[in-house]
């Protein structure tokens, strides 16, 4: 995706804070078997893309990824498509076994994966802050990430940037108040 790697820094900066605060720190990953149902080949809308144990899977080197961070596969169902972070995973029971009430969300792709997963975790009962200079959108059809971020703030998602994601978690270090990164 073009400049989908322009998040990086700035995601590398939140997660740096949210290790400070001593946040839980949560990763989603497309994690396909090579006959997964969104692809092509098996009649669905993408390139092969994040199949399991190849390059194309990990994360991006420049990424930070600390030891203490949780990594959740999403879509290794080859027969269903996922989204969303939360859908056909454990993340909102773990998130919740924590005690977080509120997530911030950063990475690829806004109008999918992003959408989704704030959208999900809305249903889920948790505050959400998208941030939206963490973010980037495909847009197979011209528009679709910024629609994607309004369904989203429309839903009760706060549209925030990593600036004011890292003043929340600086202050959730004193307040008890827990939320959680994801990038």
């Amino acid at each position: 995706m073009k400049n989908g790697d322009a998040v990086v820094p700035r995601l590398n900066v939140v997660i740096k804070a949210a290790e400070a605060a001593g946040v839980p720190i949560f990763y989603t990953r497309d994690w396909h078997p090579r006959n997964h149902i969104s692809f092509r080949e098996q009649g669905g809308i993408w390139p092969p893309h994040c199949v399991q144990d190849t390059k194309g899977a990990e994360f991006h080197p420049a990424l930070t990824v600390p030891a203490t961070a949780t990594v959740i596969s999403k879509g290794n169902n080859p027969r269903k498509e996922a989204y969303s972070g939360f859908q056909g995973t454990d993340l909102s029971k773990r998130l919740k076994t924590l005690a977080v009430d509120e997530v911030f969300i950063g990475g690829l792709t806004t109008d999918y994966c992003v959408k989704e997963s704030s959208l999900d975790a809305l249903h889920e009962g948790f505050a959400v802050d998208v941030m939206t200079d963490c973010v980037r959108a495909v847009n197979v059809k011209p528009g679709d990430g910024m629609r994607a971020l309004q369904a989203a703030k429309k839903a009760g998602a706060k549209l925030t940037t990593s600036k004011a994601a890292m003043k929340r978690l600086a202050g959730a270090q004193h307040s008890g108040h827990l939320p959680a990164a994801s990038a």
